[in-house]
């Protein structure tokens, strides 16, 4: 782990197996970064580039034919690969928390906003209701969201995409995680609502949050990230701080990258 670093991968190998035909499919193949306070690192790459793989190893979430074969996950100094199931339990939503791609998949659509949110805190830590309440209706105001009474008692299919995401932000942030890896936050979602959604993501960076961003869109990476870690093929090719990337790219990939946003 890297001086200072709260986040970091190492040498993580995530392969997928095919067992009648005897193939392997090196999803990620040895990635290595790190995260710091304070700081969005984005992870930029195509469909398919082993970005969201990633991210599901991160939190042992890989089904299978899939499987975790090497490498360190290193959050706050301590391998969450090598601990217990419970140990991990304890770190995952608590150090590090995870906004999913599609809310709408992340969140159960038939449990009201409010029993989901209280059930994040209960997992972590014992608390009256009142004060869990009070904290769930805080973390919504966080990102925007006004009408608390309202959000806490809709079922998430009565909310549109952009106010899923909101919730999702919020429950990542009610037990006041040190790392929030961001997967494709803003896919789907009109240009208003992105870039709402990337103003908070700022503002949690401004909080001294490390934040991991994954996206496939540089644009998004030009306006939010300090550093950029450029995948394909289940590989880091090319990283960097972001203005030295997009003046000075040096790997094939991430100048057709660049080519095809201008």
């Amino acid at each position: 782990m890297e001086a200072g670093a709260v986040f970091s991968i190492k040498d993580l190998k995530t392969y997928f197996y095919n067992h009648k035909q005897g193939a392997v499919i090196k999803a990620v193949d040895g990635v290595s970064l790190d995260a710091y306070a304070g700081k969005i690192t984005a992870i930029v790459g195509q469909s398919g580039s082993g970005k969201s793989v990633m991210a599901l190893s991160v939190f042992n979430l890989v089904d299978e034919p899939g499987r975790i074969e090497a490498g360190e996950i290193l959050v706050n100094g301590r391998d969450v690969i090598k601990l217990s199931k419970r140990k991990q339990r304890h770190v995952y939503g608590k150090e590090i928390a995870m906004i999913f791609q599609d809310p709408s998949s992340a969140l159960n659509p038939v449990v009201k906003v409010k029993k989901q949110l209280l059930e994040a805190i209960r997992i972590h830590e014992k608390t009256s209701r009142p004060d869990a309440l009070g904290r769930c209706e805080q973390a919504l105001l966080k990102v925007g969201l006004t009408n608390t009474g309202r959000i806490l008692e809709s079922y998430p299919f009565e909310l549109s995409g952009g106010m899923c995401q909101r919730v999702m932000i919020a429950m990542a942030l009610l037990t006041n995680p040190s790392v929030l890896i961001a997967d494709e936050p803003t896919t789907a979602l009109d240009l208003t609502i992105q870039a709402e959604i990337l103003d908070e993501l700022l503002k949690l960076k401004e909080q001294g949050m490390a934040i991991i961003l994954i996206t496939h869109d540089l644009s998004v990476v030009a306006q939010t990230a300090d550093y950029v870690y450029v995948m394909s093929q289940g590989r880091i090719v090319e990283s960097g701080e972001v203005c030295g990337i997009f003046e000075h790219p040096r790997h094939e990939y991430t100048k057709g990258l660049l080519e095809a946003i201008l």
